[in-house]
């Protein structure tokens, strides 16, 4: 038991509620800070609290949908168009709770919400919608 209670936490550590600095945060996304810097521009959803010299600090539920952003991106292979029209059409919080839902889940629950009811459809899909599509027909043909 150290000075802070019964805090088992080892010095230099965080707790999960703590607000993070920008390196924290590049740190554990494994991203270069400019990058976080230019999504920040990109999506207006991502608000770090900006201290004395501009420093930011971001709040756990920065951290999470820079995470959810993050995978979008480098993993599902949306564009940053695509994404933001992505929490637009879907909602930010019902998309984050499809993402963050398992570690091994796959976009297919959202993928199904854009998909046209039959062929019929297909001349009336937005661009988002046709991406999705394409990148649906991709991953079946791997």
């Amino acid at each position: 038991m150290n000075a802070m209670g019964d805090d088992t936490r080892s010095r230099g550590s965080k707790s999960r509620d703590a607000f993070r600095t920008i390196s924290e945060v590049a740190e554990e996304l494994d991203l270069p800070q400019h990058v976080l810097r230019f999504w920040e521009s990109k999506f207006n959803q991502i608000k770090p609290l900006k201290r004395g010299g501009n420093r930011r600090y971001y709040r756990p539920d920065d951290v999470v949908l820079l995470t959810v952003i993050k995978r979008l991106l480098h993993t599902e292979g949306y564009t940053i168009r695509g994404v933001q029209k992505l929490f637009k059409a879907q909602g930010l919080k019902a998309t984050i709770e499809h993402v963050t839902a398992s570690e091994n889940t796959t976009l297919e629950p959202i993928v199904e919400t854009f998909a046209p009811e039959s062929n019929q459809d297909k001349h009336d899909l937005s661009a988002v919608q046709s991406a999705v599509l394409k990148l649906k027909k991709l991953r079946s043909s791997l």
